[in-house]
């Protein structure tokens, strides 16, 4: 999505361009609901890419915003 968001910016489908922007906004909120890169590591682990665990001080990400992030990557399309 985040070509052809720029595709229609650049094509002159500003409205097109900020619906796919909008459409993005929970899976910004997800991939940011704990600090970086916790969530980050986390959705390319569920990607099937095997980045592990976060080294300390950091932790793994909480199970409730886990969930959010499956959901939001669901429904953006990338899983």
């Amino acid at each position: 999505k985040f070509n052809s968001m720029l595709h229609s910016f650049f094509e002159g489908k500003i409205g097109e361009a900020v619906d796919i922007q909008l459409s993005s906004i929970p899976l910004i909120d997800a991939l940011f609901s704990e600090a970086n890169p916790i969530p980050v590591k986390e959705a390319l682990n569920i990607m099937g890419y095997n980045f592990g665990k976060p080294r300390l001080p950091l932790v793994e990400l909480s199970n409730d915003n886990k969930i959010k992030l499956k959901k939001a990557m669901k429904d953006y399309g990338i899983i």
